[in-house]
């Protein structure tokens, strides 16, 4: 009988890019149902990897250098036989390298140095033209392709535990307590890591306001720490009544809540691809970045974006950079008629 694999996946951060490390998971798993795997994070977002069935164990790197040594030595131990580097920094190169794995793999990119090849026994090989024309996932399986890992899905998939469910059930009530022609509920997160990409909130408040009057959608509000000021402002220019979700939700929590609702309308943010995992239905506005990388994974989504490349808006808030995504107000050229009538779609083609 051959040996288990015990794979090491490395990727440091964000919120989506880990979530979108599913589709590794599940492939590596379906290969080898024996195998372990454990995914390695930074500490803010380590937990991602409990909402991924397939995940073994998850580790964080040490937020304190006098941490290192016995984080090193428990790597070592962990008798890794195979580690996946998905960033190729300094640092993941040197965790890489001393974990002790036979086989060692990272990307080589067109646009990007190839950063401590010393670390390293194979790599996959990545143009510009496949990067920038491709879902990110599809870059993602390039690697396992590279360790010999066939792909048969690009299923993401995120399971919540029993607990995450019981907190979203105690905020919408359990699924089974429903009654059958209970109103239709739209979560709205109307926050962002860049302030050049929000969607003005007076819009988001107009949207809201037509979707309760003109199909009796209810509407909550859910954004994370530091955007509370977008939702109050969005309070405030709404006319009708929005739920307000003002409590902090763990990412399992919060992943169990989306999971409630029979649409998310959000921004291209770490969120939307945690409604995507969970098999919610996605509006997402979307400005300069590109969504043919980061648009939601599965069926019955939506993007909204602006045709590029926009012409600057007559009086941005400060000057837009063109070359940087996050530093661009695309985003606003999309109209609150545009935002509704994909929502008012999505929520008609659901009801058949």
């Amino acid at each position: 009988m051959s040996a288990v694999p015990r794979y090491l996946v490395i990727r440091r951060r964000y919120l989506g890019d880990l979530v979108l490390l599913g589709a590794v998971f599940r492939n590596l798993r379906l290969h080898e149902p024996r195998a372990h795997i454990t995914l390695l994070a930074e500490h803010a977002y380590a937990a991602v990897g409990n909402l991924h069935p397939e995940v073994n164990r998850t580790l964080a790197f040490p937020r304190r250098f006098t941490a290192w040594p016995a984080f090193l030595r428990e790597l070592r131990r962990a008798g890794f036989t195979h580690v996946l580097d998905f960033d190729n920094t300094d640092k993941t190169a040197f965790v890489t390298r001393l974990s002790g794995a036979a086989v060692r793999v990272t990307y080589d990119r067109e646009t990007n140095p190839f950063r401590q090849r010393w670390a390293y026994t194979g790599n996959a090989r990545i143009t510009d033209r496949f990067y920038t024309t491709q879902h990110i996932t599809e870059t993602y399986l390039e690697l396992i392709r590279a360790v010999g890992v066939p792909v048969v899905t690009r299923e993401i998939r995120l399971k919540p535990g029993p607990a995450d469910f019981e907190a979203a059930y105690r905020i919408v009530g359990r699924p089974e307590t429903q009654p059958s022609n209970r109103p239709r509920r739209l979560l709205v997160h109307p926050g962002t890591r860049s302030r050049f990409r929000l969607w003005p909130p007076a819009h988001f408040a107009q949207v809201c306001d037509r979707l309760q009057d003109e199909h009796g959608v209810q509407i909550y509000l859910v954004a994370g720490p530091g955007e509370a000021a977008v939702v109050r402002e969005i309070r405030a220019a709404a006319q009708g009544h929005i739920i307000t979700l003002e409590q902090r939700f763990g990412l399992g929590a919060f992943a169990a809540l989306a999971a409630q609702f029979d649409l998310f309308l959000c921004h291209d943010s770490g969120p939307m691809h945690i409604a995507a995992g969970v098999g919610t239905p996605v509006v997402a506005l979307f400005g300069s970045q590109n969504a043919s990388i980061w648009r939601p994974v599965g069926e019955g989504h939506t993007v909204l974006q602006t045709a590029l490349p926009c012409t600057c808006l007559p009086d941005p808030p400060t000057p837009c950079v063109r070359e940087d995504s996050y530093r661009s107000y695309c985003v606003r050229k999309l109209t609150v008629d545009q935002v509704f009538a994909a929502l008012r779609d999505r929520l008609l083609s659901a009801s058949r």
